[in-house]
Parts: structure tokens; C-alpha cells; sequence
């Protein structure tokens, strides 16, 4: 996939999403997926300055 298909695939899941929960849920979704990416692109960071170490 390149970054426009990867794109229109995340706006899709998120419309689809949007339509099926209620807006607590959303929010708490959201939520959630904001964590999970921040703590991956932290364990990601730490792994390559471990690696460099």
C-alpha cells in the first residue's frame, strides 16, 4: 500500500467506526488509539537507542 491508499483505508475504518458507537465511544476509541500509538513510537525509540548503545 502506498500512503494515499493507507490513507483512504484509515478514513474509511474510522467513517465506518463513526456510524456504528455512540460519541462516548468514540471518544474512548479514540482515545485509546492515541495511547497505543504513542506507547509503540516509545518502545520503538527506546529499542533503537538500546540498539546504538
Amino acid at each position: 500500500m502506498n500512503a494515499c491508499e493507507i490513507s483512504a483505508a484509515v478514513t474509511a475504518i474510522a467513517n465506518v467506526i463513526f456510524e456504528k458507537l455512540n460519541d462516548d465511544e468514540v471518544a474512548l476509541l479514540g482515545a485509546i488509539l492515541v495511547q497505543l500509538g504513542d506507547t509503540l513510537e516509545t518502545m520503538s525509540v527506546q529499542k533503537e537507542i538500546c540498539q546504538k548503545n
